[in-house]
């Protein structure tokens, strides 16, 4: 009985060259009825899926904020680590004295005798973040002090960086997968470990920019928008505000660009989403101090990791071309290229082609004459001591052992991975997998953006920090994937659905034979009537072809959904298996939470200045490094100096203390011999 209506349902797809084609009156009476409903239940589910959204974003971002409280919880709202009370100095002063004293403020106190320019030396992202948000809460008569803003911007920023995600997974995979993502970031261990309450640096606001950044750039891609394209070149200068890593970006997105273009991708959509933020966003970066020129002359601006993907990649970096221009220009010969085979004919073109391809050839063999002398030269072989490490990760253990001697800098343990991004590595494959189901600009970049971002946390465990959110939004991908399957196989398997609902193999393979059946004919007779319509007039020819058109792709769109369809049934797996599957996940999600809950309460909330110790009698702790300071600063002179072995703590004691210090800098070998001297003396 089934068959028999699927039948009469397919029988009017063979027959496209009938000028009446034939129809039952059950289809000719119900179909309008039937359209307006599923209409009105499709916008009803659109705005309810719209709405609850919302809710749980909302959820996620409360969620993001409230996991990183512990801190203040367990201790008390205080600064953490050693860096971030340096920042905080510096908000101190922008609050204090405005923009433009601090942009030309020289801190003579730190690194005695030869002072700092800290304008120019600093990333003022992180600053001027918090000092308007100061600015903000005063203005609205919110008293709150410099050091409650700086504690709590970290916090505020992570809920940020997970709507983010959302949006990033969301125009890649779909609602479902943003969602998913977004609640993994919030709760994943690598990021809580630099955005706790009191974790005032600069990645408490760098990893919002960067994923903002890589969406407003999927976003561009997807719609050639030059409104998102301008977005994005803002974002990206508010991220070479805030931090150094912003490198990766601008190594990242040309590399993209450059495998779009290789492997035939290339649109108008991608030209926009890249033209305009090499133009715009190189400008905006040379406008930052500590930046500079750097932003076009020095080798951290193209891609260090790869070997020879261009030529001119491996100059000294005093004759660097950066990376992103060098696809900046390539792009541009591309659309020049496309252009211009649309004007030429096939046979001038491929002339055309010859031609240029000749002497292309022969610069580009001068060139690479010229480049190999100029290497040959450089005792680094044309390479900066920071691609060196990336490169090889013994580099700076052999050369620069002060550097290599920080413990961020060292390279991971396999059980870091698990430590900070825990079931994560397992479901990240899953992810990749996802993605190439089907392959699109989007979802290329989101792999590329996973390998390069494991190779990098190899390297440095630094870096895990950037590894997090590639982690995140592939496991959320794999997540939203597999629990498509599962539930969609459990609906089709219900024992309370109708009976025309159940899977039967013989029926889809019956539609699958129909639809391609109504193809074949439907194309002859679409051939036959072209060439019979031939000799008519003007005016129909103008009209017929575009009514035609618009037939044939309703027709494309009704059997794509018809076929898309029978696609989701096929992927149907056995009833018990997908409750099983289902019920695993969500242990393994349970798993996962009961980790970062335990890692943000334990492992990554207590601040470094104040130390605790659990015995059979409770917990204890111990604040003697802030008594210690105290102390200091109740038994010396305003103009006393102070030798440390170490710069954090001499950074840490300018919150304490009004002298002059003389810490390391990991940069000056003179200072750091007259340190050492004084101690031997």
């Amino acid at each position: 009985m089934t068959m028999i209506a699927i039948t009469t349902h397919f029988v009017p797809r063979g027959q496209q060259g009938s000028r009446y084609p034939i129809r039952s009156c059950q289809s000719l009476t119900r179909p309008s009825m039937a359209a307006s409903e599923d209409s009105n239940q499709s916008k009803i589910r659109t705005v309810f899926g719209s709405v609850l959204s919302f809710f749980i974003l909302i959820l996620i971002g409360v969620l993001a904020f409230s996991i990183r409280l512990f801190s203040v919880i367990k201790y008390e709202s205080v600064i953490h680590e050693f860096d971030p009370y340096f920042n905080y100095r510096v908000t101190q002063f922008l609050t204090k004295n405005g923009i433009y004293d601090f942009w030309n403020w020289f801190d003579d106190r730190t690194w005695y005798p030869l002072g700092r320019v800290i304008g120019g030396t600093v990333y003022p992202g992180l600053t001027l973040t918090a000092g308007s948000i100061w600015w903000l809460l005063n203005s609205l008569n919110i008293p709150l002090s410099v050091e409650t803003v700086c504690v709590f911007t970290a916090p505020i920023f992570s809920a940020n960086a997970a709507w983010a995600t959302y949006l990033l997974t969301k125009e890649v995979k779909g609602t479902g997968a943003g969602l998913t993502a977004a609640a993994l970031l919030a709760m994943v261990p690598s990021y809580i470990s630099r955005s706790v309450a009191g974790s005032y640096d600069n990645e408490a606001v760098a990893i919002f920019a960067l994923i903002f950044t890589f969406y407003l750039y999927i976003k561009t891609l997807n719609t050639g928008s030059l409104f998102y394209a301008t977005l994005n070149a803002i974002t990206y200068f508010y991220m070479v505000c805030s931090w150094g890593g912003y490198t990766f970006i601008i190594n990242l997105i040309p590399m993209h660009v450059l495998l779009c273009i290789v492997t035939g991708r290339y649109s108008s959509r991608l030209y926009i989403a890249y033209a305009p933020l090499v133009v715009l966003g190189t400008l905006l970066a040379a406008l930052v101090p500590v930046v500079g020129f750097n932003a076009v002359m020095t080798s951290e601006h193209f891609a260090s990791f790869l070997v020879s993907s261009v030529g001119t990649m491996i100059l000294p970096s005093n004759f660097v071309v950066n990376f992103s221009l060098q696809v900046f220009i390539i792009i541009h010969v591309v659309a020049l290229v496309y252009y211009i085979k649309g004007i030429l004919s096939p046979k001038m073109f491929k002339v055309a082609v010859t031609l240029v391809v000749s002497v292309g050839l022969v610069v580009c063999c001068a060139v690479v004459a010229v480049l190999i002398a100029l290497v040959a030269s450089s005792p680094t072989k044309g390479w900066s001591g920071r691609s060196l490490s990336l490169l090889d990760p013994t580099y700076a253990s052999k050369y620069i052992p002060i550097i290599a001697s920080v413990s961020e800098h060292q390279p991971p343990t396999w059980p870091s991975y698990f430590m900070d991004i825990n079931v994560l590595a397992f479901l990240v494959p899953a992810g990749i997998v996802a993605c190439f189901l089907p392959l699109s600009d989007a979802s290329s970049f989101v792999v590329l953006y996973i390998v390069t971002s494991v190779y990098f946390s190899g390297v440095m465990v630094r870096l895990m920090l950037v590894l997090a959110p590639a982690a995140c939004i592939l496991s959320g991908i794999a997540l939203s994937e597999a629990f498509d399957v599962l539930t969609r196989s459990i609906k089709f398997q219900l024992p309370g659905l109708p009976e025309n609902s159940q899977i039967d193999v013989s029926l889809i393979l019956f539609m699958l034979l129909t639809i391609k059946a109504g193809d074949t004919t439907s194309s002859s007779v679409v051939t036959q009537n072209d060439a019979a319509k031939t000799n008519k007039n003007e005016d129909t020819l103008k009209e017929r072809p575009s009514r035609k058109n618009r037939k044939k792709e309703k027709e494309h769109v009704e059997k794509t959904s018809i076929k898309s369809q029978i696609k989701k049934r096929l992927l149907v797996l056995p009833l018990e298996a997908s409750v099983a599957a289902i019920f695993l996940l969500v242990l393994l999600g349970a798993f996962y939470v009961v980790h970062c809950v335990w890692a943000a309460a334990e492992a990554y909330s207590a601040p470094s200045i104040v130390l605790t110790s659990h015995s059979h009698d409770g917990l204890h702790v111990f604040d003697d490094f802030r008594e210690a300071y105290a102390w200091l600063r109740h038994n010396t002179e305003v103009d006393d100096k102070v030798s440390f072995l170490h710069v954090y703590l001499s950074v840490v004691c300018l919150i304490f203390l009004n002298l002059f210090l003389h810490g390391i800098m990991v940069w000056n070998c003179s200072c750091i011999l007259i340190v050492f001297t004084l101690l031997e003396l």
